[in-house]
């Protein structure tokens, strides 16, 4: 999928609009995260997903030939620039949303296995001379359902 532009005012107002777009969905999910509520974030996914590919390739294509935008109205190319900035800010408070949740939720996988392993009976075994020692560590193994 590429854009199809009639010229370099063209392209650089559709990069603009796709810009926007993506920095206005990312802004959704990054508020979803730092709310506690990643579920609400799941509705923007799909289309996250297809405008940043769109966002990739035309980017990697302007960078690959500056020319493509190279003769627009300095005013667009401005405009250009300053959705370009707001993207890049809005991926960075959305790294740290992801960050933080990714922070709590292996706090908690840890504070679930710690619990189990702490309620489960402490194994025993024979050490040397056949003396029992009560001190053998084990692994604990827990199952997590993705739908919980």
């Amino acid at each position: 999928m590429a854009l199809a532009a009639s010229g370099p005012d063209d392209r650089v107002d559709q990069l603009v609009i796709l810009t926007e777009r993506l920095t206005n969905l990312i802004a959704k999910e990054a508020t979803a995260f730092e709310n506690r509520r990643p579920q609400d974030a799941a509705q923007y996914v799909e289309e996250t997903a297809k405008l940043a590919n769109l966002y990739r390739h035309e980017s990697a294509r302007v960078r690959a030939n500056i020319a493509l935008i190279s003769g627009a109205d300095a005013a667009l190319r401005q405009r250009l620039i300053r959705a370009t900035e707001a993207f890049d800010a809005v991926l960075a408070r959305q790294a740290r949303a992801l960050n933080a949740a990714k922070t709590v939720t292996e706090g908690l996988v840890r504070a679930v296995a710690e619990e189990i392993a702490a309620q489960r009976a402490p194994a025993s075994g024979y050490g040397a001379g056949g003396a029992m020692n009560h001190h053998v560590s084990t692994g604990t193994a827990i199952t997590l359902n993705k739908k919980a």
